[in-house]
């Protein structure tokens, strides 16, 4: 890799999109003063009588949680999507709008309110990781569900109104605008080569090693070339696997095990409760078959410069495109030298 060019501002494309991204090394030396955030504590009670996702508790919908000792999941009370939703379609000129129907659901990954994933034990996180399998199974092969996106945003700053560890899986009757793009250009790879485009990619990168995190025998994390978000990771598994219903109960664990070694890794880097978007992207599950398809998972942290400087998408961002300040390299060997260990455990 053409090193000098790390130095400069200069463009880098993103393969699963087709998009570009702009990196502006030079910025990270310019005075922050900015606007800061809360840091976020990690210590919380087991349980939380006010809680709506704790085990027993009662929800604002009337309904009551079961006494679960396992992941949890039930229909959001305040779904995005109803699976009810008749057929309508309004085309008015260059107006055009269509229903759209779906099934949202909430899982809750612990009933310890007091956790987090890298606070978890890898065997209740291989837990989490099941019942994504179930949901995924589930959801994908009822009528009309044609995605299935299961999703994480953890911390307020990300928008997360419960503190309680949960998730979210929105599915829904057509396929997502970020899904098409990865589609096309999987496709387009997998016509050409007769390969995964992600299986040549982490070849690549572990030759390279310069953005590898973390690394088990079936699964890699690491900072995407491409990556928008100051410490964005993608964890990919190595065998080309279409979505996440094909591991096996090895393969479950080894993914269980590299989501909590990363997600520590993220706690530790400014010693607190880090914030994030997370999210399976996977095939579709509309009964065509997707070869080219590799399933990943990808972390969005806004967090640039400590526990209270967070990166914001405004500006040229809004209008333009995205662009990021520290590059990706950077980030990796910043997140590489960091302990395994929780801050919290020492």
């Amino acid at each position: 890799m053409n090193q000098e060019i790390n130095n400069m501002p200069h463009r880098r494309y993103n393969i699963l999109t087709g998009e570009w991204i702009l990196v502006s090394p030079h910025r990270t030396k310019r005075p922050w003063q900015g606007k800061t955030e809360k840091s976020m504590g990690t210590e919380r009670e087991s349980y939380d009588p006010s809680c709506y996702l704790c085990p027993g508790n009662t929800r604002s919908s009337g309904e009551k949680n079961p006494d679960y000792k396992e992941p949890y999941t039930f229909i959001n009370d305040f779904a995005a999507l109803l699976p009810d939703t008749p057929k309508k379609e309004v085309k008015n000129g260059l107006l055009r709008a269509e229903t759209e129907k779906g099934i949202c659901k909430v899982v809750c990954f612990s009933p310890d309110h007091s956790l987090t994933l890298p606070l978890m034990e890898v065997e209740e996180i291989t837990k989490v990781v099941q019942m994504w399998k179930k949901e995924y199974r589930e959801l994908g092969s009822t009528e009309d569900i044609n995605y299935v996106q299961i999703f994480e945003n953890k911390g307020e700053i990300m928008g997360c109104s419960n503190p309680h560890p949960h998730g979210q899986i929105w599915s829904q009757l057509s396929i997502p605008t970020e899904i098409q793009k990865k589609t096309k250009h999987f496709s387009e790879y997998w016509e050409q080569n007769q390969k995964s485009l992600l299986e040549d990619y982490l070849q690549q990168e572990l030759e390279a090693k310069e953005r590898v995190l973390l690394e088990n025998e079936q699964f890699v994390a690491l900072i995407p070339y491409w990556a928008v978000w100051p410490y964005e990771v993608m964890i990919v598994p190595k065998k080309h696997y279409q979505h996440i219903g094909q591991l096996n109960a090895e393969e479950e664990k080894a993914f269980a095990e590299i989501i909590k070694r990363q997600t520590i890794m993220y706690d530790n880097l400014f010693g607190t409760s880090f914030p994030y978007s997370s999210g399976i992207h996977q095939a579709p599950t509309d009964g065509k078959d997707y070869p080219e398809w590799h399933f990943h998972m990808s972390f969005y942290p806004p967090l640039l410069r400590s526990a209270t400087v967070k990166k914001f998408m405004v500006g040229y961002e809004m209008f333009a495109g995205p662009q990021r300040d520290i590059t990706a390299e950077q980030a990796a060997a910043t997140l590489r030298e960091l302990p395994e260990i929780h801050y919290s455990k020492t």
